[in-house]
Formats: C-alpha cells, sequence, structure tokens
C-alpha cells in the first residue's frame, strides 16, 4: 500500500484531537518535568476522578497494567480461579495468567452482549459446592455498554467474591445514572489510541478503596520503599503514565461529552441508513441505558440476508476502508483451550455474525455515506 493510500484509508477509530493538547504538553515542557511524574499526572488523576464520580484514581501505562495490580492486590495467586467474560479483548485475561491463576469463562447475555448473572450465579454456586470460590470476578463493558452490575455485584457479593470492573471500552457509560467503574471493588479504563479519548497509550486504575490505589501505586513505581537510597522489600513494576501523556489525557478528557455525541450520532447515521437490509440487526441498546457506542457493532444473519460478514469486511477492504470481527471469545482462544466456560452459544454466535463499523468522530457525513453504499452494495449484489 502506497503511502498515498494511507492517507486515504478509513480507519475504525483512529484519534481525534481536542486543539487543546499542545497548550497542556506545553505546560508540561516549560515546567520541565518529562520525567514519569508530574502535575499533569496529578491533575489528570484528579480530573478523572470528577468525571467518574470516584474518590481515587491512578494512571498508568495501560489498562492490562491496572487489571494486573488489582489482581495482586486481590490476593490472586498460582492457582486460584479467576472469572472473566469470554467476549472481550485478551488483555481482559492476559493479567490472569501473569499471576499464575486460571481464568473461568462466563458467557454473555442477549440484553447488552456481557456477562450473563445467571450464569455467573451457576459458575459461582458449582465453585461453592466444591469449595472452590473464585479470587475474583472480572466484568467487561463491551464496546461502550454497561454489563448488568445490580445483579452481577449483587451475586458476588452474596458469595463474598471481588468484583472488579474493566471499563476499557466504556470511559462516559453509564448504568442506571451512574458512572461504570464505580460499582467494584476496583476498575480500569484504556486510552490506547482506538478509545474514546486516547493519550496514544495508557490506562487507569480507581477504586473507593484508598488502601488499594495506594499499594497499586507502590508496586507500579518500582516497589521503592521509603528510605533515603533505593530500598526494596517487594516486587514491583514499572507500570507509571508520563506527566507528557498525561497533559494529553487532560485535553482529551475536556471533550469527552462531545466524543459521546459523535459516537452516538455515528451510530445513528449507520442504523437509519442501513436497518432496512435483510440479516442486518444493531449492537442493542440495554435498559438500563448509557451506551456510548465507542464503536457501531452490528450483527450479519447470512440465513436472513444472503449476505454474511466477512462479505462486508472484504468489500469494505477492497474500498480501503478498516472493519474488523467482533472480539473472538476468549473460550475459543488456543491460548485457553483448557478453560472451563459456562455457556457459550451467545458470544460464539456475536463472533460469527458481528462485524465493527467505522467509529471514528472526525469522519464527515460524505465518509459516513460512502461507507454505508459499500455495506449496501453487498446485499444489491448478491
Amino acid at each position: 500500500m502506497s503511502e498515498g493510500d494511507r492517507r486515504r484509508r478509513i480507519f475504525l477509530s483512529p484519534p481525534h484531537l481536542s486543539g487543546r493538547e499542545l497548550d497542556y504538553i506545553r505546560e508540561a515542557l516549560e515546567s520541565n518535568y518529562i520525567a514519569p511524574v508530574g502535575p499533569q499526572l496529578e491533575a489528570f488523576e484528579e480530573e478523572f476522578c470528577e468525571t467518574v464520580g470516584v474518590s481515587h484514581a491512578l494512571a498508568l501505562s495501560s489498562g492490562t497494567s491496572g487489571l494486573h495490580l488489582a489482581m495482586r492486590y486481590l490476593g490472586v495467586g498460582h492457582g486460584d480461579l479467576v472469572f472473566c467474560s469470554t467476549l472481550t479483548f485478551v488483555g481482559s485475561v492476559n493479567p490472569v495468567l501473569y499471576l499464575g491463576a486460571v481464568p473461568v469463562f462466563i458467557d454473555s447475555e442477549e440484553i447488552s452482549w456481557n456477562m450473563d448473572p445467571g450464569l455467573l450465579e451457576e459458575a459461582l454456586e458449582d465453585a461453592w459446592r466444591r469449595g472452590a470460590l473464585p479470587k475474583a470476578v472480572v466484568v467487561v463493558h463491551i464496546y461502550g455498554q454497561a454489563a448488568d452490575m445490580n445483579a452481577i455485584k449483587d451475586v458476588c457479593s452474596r458469595y463474598e467474591v471481588p468484583l472488579i470492573e474493566d471499563a476499557a471500552e466504556a470511559l462516559g457509560t453509564h448504568y442506571n445514572g451512574v458512572h461504570v467503574g464505580t460499582f467494584g471493588d476496583a476498575a480500569i479504563f484504556s486510552f490506547n489510541g482506538n478509545k474514546i479519548i486516547t493519550t496514544s497509550g495508557g490506562g487507569m486504575l480507581v477504586s473507593g478503596d484508598a488502601d488499594l490505589v495506594d499499594k497499586c501505586r507502590f508496586w507500579a513505581t518500582q516497589a521503592r520503599d521509603p528510605a533515603p537510597h533505593y530500598e526494596h522489600s517487594e516486587m514491583g513494576y514499572n507500570y507509571r503514565m508520563s506527566n507528557i501523556l498525561a497533559a494529553i489525557g487532560r485535553a482529551q478528557l475536556s471533550v469527552l461529552e462531545e466524543r459521546i455525541a459523535g459516537k452516538r450520532d455515528i451510530f445513528r447515521f449507520y442504523r437509519e441508513a442501513l436497518s432496512d437490509l435483510p440479516g442486518l440487526e444493531f449492537m442493542p441498546e440495554a435498559p438500563w441505558g448509557g451506551h456510548t457506542r465507542w464503536l457501531t457493532v452490528a450483527l450479519i444473519d447470512s440465513a436472513a440476508g444472503a449476505v454474511n460478514r466477512d462479505d462486508v469486511l472484504r468489500a469494505l477492504e477492497r474500498a480501503n476502508i478498516e472493519a474488523r470481527p467482533v472480539w473472538k471469545p476468549m473460550h475459543l482462544q488456543p491460548l485457553f483451550r483448557h478453560c472451563k466456560v459456562f455457556g457459550g452459544a451467545i458470544s460464539e454466535r456475536i463472533f460469527q455474525d458481528g462485524i465493527c463499523l467505522p467509529s471514528g468522530t472526525a469522519m464527515e457525513e460524505d465518509t459516513l455515506t460512502m461507507i454505508a453504499d459499500v455495506i449496501r452494495s453487498c446485499w444489491d449484489g448478491r
């Protein structure tokens, strides 16, 4: 692909700058805080707490590192079980392996495509009877939609199992008017380049538990003990976000509501342009509401419309438009082939038929129209 073709390519969810990034970066440069920790980092954590409605936040190199730290704090170790959503990105589950633990996967329900509370209860009941309750449950808020947190939190509480929220894709998402990331013992968010706001790379660990965040902050900065020299009595990690990246995050956070509105507008455009196509249906919005539509996702049922998901992916690629399948469930991944799963059929169907459409908020309407025309041509030519 030539440089000109790369420039013309329509990407799935590229960064969208606010216009204020250089101002914040300039502040960081003029203060000479190029080292990892500085005023921008502290301000970003404070502003993020205000946005999400949580009391403590820790800016990190990735959302995955936040999951790793939270699991370690909750005592996850070698041979322990951790119950996880199966319909997710592998970053939700790899920290389980970092700690030598064993994931058990819980299928989705159809209302939100997130963890099924009924299956979670079945899995916890089974684990309780065997005397092997998990050390934690990790629930994912997929594609910007909240899981059914009241039901999930209730069943975790009954079995006294800690709950971690993976809200990597769900900044700005609400459940019954309350921001996700505030229901569990801890939660993480991602600022990867394709997320609704980005620091180019990075994440945030949040919690209402000051001790949890303080300990994770200690581990994230190489676990340096308070001493005049470099003293270490515990294993730590180099997981902190840099002051420069936090400056970008502050600028991005200032336009979060605009980005959510833009994502929802893109979803409405696709729905109005394509919902008449036989066999195509969009990801539902759960009755508890607040779906940000980080990505617009649809299912294409070839039995109903004689067009399958891969036909559409190929047509879009020929037009130099990036689209992707829905996440392949973790229980189908070779890495986890020996792991137990409760359910599986719903996430498997979503993966088989699901497509993520370009959802960058800087796209103009003529670009969206062109994408919709390419998709529609798959039905017109069948």
